[in-house]
């Protein structure tokens, strides 16, 4: 029986499990990154572990998301991950070198590799053939430490990509098409494995574009094959002696599979507050626009930009729109400016952003009040932003563009000749603002801002838990809801005790000061809860509240995970109707808490205002429970190490 390329590389890392869905596996990873809104906790804990040095083939350290720089903060937080990098072993790219992403896809790498990133978008490099997936920091800091990387084992769906786009629809029109056939939950459990002729059609910044909104679907990951256009990309980026062929074989087996004709796709676009809200912009068209965005790790390559400078060049913007543009590494940013590309944006009346995730993270660039706001990103998530009243429309580069000089959002068919863009045969290659690691990590001392505080560490499970119910939520619940990642925020993102006064806040602005004054309890949600982002703080920060369980009809796969790793029960409703019968302030019991998690899946919860008891799943692998049980993966670590 053949093989698939997601079991050909897992069985090439299993350490250990069976390749079953469903079951857990660990596998061996080859390279890690962190960004510097995840990568200061993940460090502290990799701190914690009391490891020397990574053990990974090559660790990255990224500074792409809070280089606003209007206090001390950031650029403490800075300062101290690259020591901390130079003393551990890790390779640090400095603040403009460009988002992690984008510059990992470019100079890091490696088809059949893997990969793990405390960012939930990691699955990019997948557009290169690698295993590359999102996780908490904390799972991150043990992939440096040298452990494995537990996870389910996915079902694999294959998506077959027949034909060619037409002109004026972009790779970004293809995940926005499976976005709507699977919507948000639809990728939990799997990777999706990209194959059919259409895949040679693509590049492999086309393709990385598809893998990095995986992440949207919920899914573990997405993969490209390594072809003849892969290798064409590490030639280009001079690692050819890199590139491997990597494919399936031709008896391979997939769980799922769903057909995707390119000649039929259209212009998409993602209504809010949703990646899944997804109508061709035709049908949605004639929209007034405030404010145009371009750029993210999703949409901001030479390529994205160079069809986007095509489209300005000559052009003006229209006067009633905002046009910011954010290259994503400093290699499109030079090639750009080499090339008279940067002008004729910059003639146009774009601002030019620096390499970073800015606007996509609510960092900077807000939208007015009540201002339409259309975006190549990622993710339009209610606030998500910075203005809550704003409205995100997600796009291809294309449609931006164009829309930016109408004032409306615009069919890009309706503007005339199609001009493709042309792979360059090589990149302009400077790695200067990659920074090697100190040979010798004795002689780096570690500089530690004063922002940088202690992070919560769980006590083991008790016998009894009991709490009430401090808030109840309703289905699609993001990290950006439970854990507000904005521009006033990020830069405390290392000051757990700072941030819980915001914890949950667009839910209810009340919740702090009631988790606070009931010393805790429990959380109550529907479906869903916890997509978004890998940062581990939608975690900690409850954690650091007295959270001690989230019983919801599901979860999203990474939070679910950072739950674990906190010591936070993740429990869902044996009968979703349970969910109707629960309510805000109820008190709960959780009686024999440690024989019942020890025992199996199911068990019951006491609701002792309602007089009743809620049967929950706990469905978590034996080595899972033993980590809920010590109080967290860094009790378990230190528990075992011993």
């Amino acid at each position: 029986m053949g093989k698939n390329i997601v079991q050909k590389i897992i069985e090439s890392h299993l350490v250990s499990g069976e390749m079953i869905p469903g079951q857990e596996i660990a596998i061996r990873i080859d390279q890690t990154l962190t960004q510097d809104s995840t990568g200061t906790m993940a460090y502290l804990q990799f701190e914690a572990m009391g490891v020397p040095r990574v053990k990974t083939k090559k660790s990255v350290a990224y500074i792409d998301h809070n280089t606003l720089q209007a206090g001390f903060e950031n650029a403490d937080d800075h300062k101290y991950i690259q020591t901390i990098a130079s003393k551990h072993g890790i390779y640090f790219s400095k603040p403009g070198n460009g988002i992690c992403h984008q510059v990992h896809l470019e100079r890091f790498s490696r088809p059949g590799w893997t990969l793990l990133g405390s960012d939930s978008h990691t699955p990019t490099c997948g557009g290169a053939g690698m295993l590359a997936i999102g996780a908490g920091g904390l799972d991150v800091a043990v992939a440096m430490a040298g452990g494995p990387y537990y996870l389910t084992m996915p079902k694999v769906c294959r998506v077959v990509l027949k034909g060619r786009l037409r002109p004026w629809v972009a790779a970004k029109d293809i995940i926005l098409e499976v976005l709507r056939i699977l919507t948000v939950k639809g990728g939990v459990g799997k990777v999706m494995e990209y194959t059919g002729e259409g895949v040679a059609t693509l590049t492999v910044p086309e393709r990385a574009t598809i893998t990095n909104m995986g992440a949207e679907l919920g899914a573990t990951t997405s993969i490209f094959p390594s072809d003849e256009e892969t290798r064409k990309f590490f030639k280009a980026q001079g690692r050819e002696d890199e590139w491997v062929e990597l494919k399936a074989d031709e008896d391979a087996l997939y769980d799922e599979e769903i057909v995707i004709d390119l000649s039929t796709l259209e212009p998409l676009v993602a209504q809010p507050h949703s990646p899944d809200a997804v109508d061709t912009v035709a049908n949605v068209g004639g929209i007034k626009v405030d404010q145009v965005a371009i750029g993210s790790c999703t949409n901001s390559s030479y390529l994205d930009l160079m069809k986007v400078a095509g489209i300005l060049k000559g052009k003006t913007v229209h006067p009633d729109v905002s046009l910011v543009i954010a290259p994503g590494s400093k290699q499109v940013y030079s090639m750009l400016a080499k090339n008279g590309a940067l002008a004729d944006m910059i003639d146009a009346g774009a601002r030019i952003l620096e390499s970073a995730c800015g606007p996509c993270i609510g960092m900077g660039q807000a939208p007015a009040s009540n201002a339409v706001s259309v975006r190549s990103f990622n993710r339009n998530f209610y606030g998500r932003s910075g203005t809550p009243s704003a409205k995100v429309y997600l796009t291809s580069p294309e449609v931006a563009a164009i829309t930016a000089l109408t004032g409306y959002l615009t069919d890009p068919r309706t503007i005339g000749e199609y001009k493709d863009i042309e792979m360059p045969e090589e990149f302009l290659i400077n790695d200067n603002s990659i920074i090697p690691p100190a040979e010798n990590g004795d002689e780096v001392e570690v500089v530690r801002g004063p922002n940088i505080k202690p992070f919560p560490i769980n006590t083991p499970l008790s016998d009894r838990e009991e709490g009430v119910v401090l808030l109840k939520m309703e289905d699609n619940i993001t990290t950006d809801h439970i854990m507000p990642s904005n521009a006033k925020l990020l830069p405390y993102r290392s000051n757990i005790p700072h941030l819980s006064d915001y914890c949950l806040v667009p839910v209810d602005p009340e919740f702090p000061k009631r988790a606070k004054e009931a010393g805790g309890g429990f959380l109550v949600a529907g479906h869903n809860y916890g997509q978004g982002s890998s940062r581990e703080h939608a975690a900690l920060v409850p954690l650091y509240l007295g959270v001690k369980g989230v019983i919801a009809k599901s979860f999203a796969r990474i939070h679910m995970a950072n739950l674990v790793n906190s010591g936070i029960l993740p429990l869902t409703f044996a009968n979703e109707e349970d969910y109707e019968g629960i309510d805000q302030g109820d008190e709960l019991v959780l009686e024999d808490a440690v024989n019942k998690v020890k025992a199996g899946e199911r068990f019951v919860i006491r609701n002792v205002t309602k007089g009743k008891d809620i049967e929950v799943v706990l469905a978590l692998s034996e080595r899972l429970k033993n980590i809920i049980l010590a109080g967290g993966m860094l009790n378990y670590v230190k528990q075992n190490a011993q």
